[in-house]
């Protein structure tokens, strides 16, 4: 898994025990390789790419020669070549978490790998979203059938490609007692709502690490991607006339299903609050960690019912200033990681992806039409080979 703030490749590798549930045997974070993720963040960024071919230098991993410059590519060019490079990334830190864990590739049934997401337009005519990091390429390094591209099944169903993880959710979390709400604050914000009875819900409800990463890395010039613990929001002062303008997206006051990314998010999100007159740079922080934290809660509104407990997945779950200001708001309720439920909170979107991959090679859905307003739910994945195919058909029909 790699999140819209492409800045790192998680992998869990997952054990399913008989009765079907995800056991984590192992996790690790890779951090993305520079040469990647500033192309990578680039070429996602609306409105940028018109001369991001010349800006761009990534090299695969030794495997295969990367052009020395890339003067004068095409933007086509640069987003095939990432692709292929983003790839060799994702089977390298596959092949090293095996490692560390000490499992064979051979022991691996499948790989379910989401990719990075470049383009994420549900809304337009066609509707599209489009990830890199090449399955074939994943697949010829490890060996391994790679599950990959989740996204496109549920657009051509009439969805929103997003978000995904409310189907994986309710698996992992979804058999308590209570109403409760899976909150995943990546780079983006999304709700997972989880009924004791009926239908589970979800959306995506805004920005979540995004805004506050990219002020981090412009303020530090490029230093720091991040605000860690929230130290230097919680030093500043809230500007609520930049708040209220930014809370006036009209995002946020969308029915779902809805999703979103950097097309509404991204630099021209944080460029308004850079240019906003007479206020400092832990102000800035401070007001952007508070839009991602109102518009979650005000996301509320769309649910059925008020959750009785938050647990939070994402970076965001280590944002001790995020975490507290979500406890104020969505009071009474409980807000705590999903660390309370025995996972970390760092792995919960790549055990999704297993999931979601597990699923694809049975045949199975695993989309919710009623989350991503698709007519109907689809199996979503595309199955690319691996050496162990011919033994994998033989089990999946035993």
């Amino acid at each position: 898994m790699s999140g819209t703030s492409v800045d790192a490749i998680d992998v869990a590798i997952i054990h399913f025990r008989v009765d079907g549930r995800p056991e984590l045997k192992h996790f690790r974070e890779h951090p993305m390789p520079g040469e990647l993720r500033e192309p990578i963040l680039r070429l996602a960024e609306p409105g940028l790419n018109d001369n991001s071919a010349e800006k761009m230098n990534w090299a695969p991993n030794g495997r295969g020669e990367a052009p020395k410059a890339m003067d004068g590519l095409s933007q086509i060019d640069s987003l095939s070549g990432l692709d292929r490079a983003l790839g060799e990334a994702i089977a390298d830190a596959v092949l090293k978490t095996l490692k560390d864990a000490g499992i064979s590739p051979t022991e691996i049934t499948a790989i379910g790998s989401h990719g990075q997401t470049i383009r994420h337009r549900p809304h337009s005519r066609p509707a599209f979203t489009l990830q890199i990091g090449c399955p074939s390429t994943i697949s010829e390094i490890t060996g391994i059938t790679t599950v990959a591209d989740f996204r496109r099944r549920d657009i051509a169903a009439g969805g929103e490609g997003a978000p995904l993880a409310p189907f994986a959710h309710r698996l992992l979390f979804g058999d308590g007692g209570d109403a409760v709400a899976v909150l995943n604050i990546g780079g983006i914000a999304n709700i997972s709502f989880l009924p004791p009875e009926g239908d589970v819900l979800g959306f995506d409800t805004g920005p979540g690490n995004m805004i506050m990463d990219c002020l981090m890395l412009h303020l530090s010039d490029g230093r720091h991607g991040f605000d860690r613990d929230g130290q230097i929001a919680a030093g500043g002062t809230i500007c609520q006339p930049l708040l209220t303008e930014l809370l006036e997206h009209a995002f946020f006051s969308r029915r779902p299903p809805k999703s979103t990314g950097r097309e509404d998010f991204g630099q021209e999100a944080t460029n308004k609050i850079l240019a906003w007159p007479d206020i400092g740079d832990a102000d800035r922080l401070a007001t952007a960690a508070e839009l991602t934290a109102r518009s979650i809660a005000d996301g509320r509104g769309f649910l059925p019912e008020e959750p009785k407990a938050w647990y939070v997945c994402g970076g965001g779950a280590a944002n001790r200033h995020l975490m507290q200001r979500l406890s104020e708001l969505l009071a009474p309720a409980t807000v705590q990681s999903t660390e309370a439920l025995g996972m970390p909170p760092a792995a919960v979107e790549a055990v999704c992806f297993a999931l979601l991959g597990w699923h694809t090679l049975l045949g199975n859905t695993n989309t919710l039409p009623e989350v991503t307003g698709a007519r109907h739910a689809v199996c979503g994945g595309h199955i690319t080979p691996g050496e162990n195919w011919s033994k994998l058909l033989k089990d999946l029909n035993t």
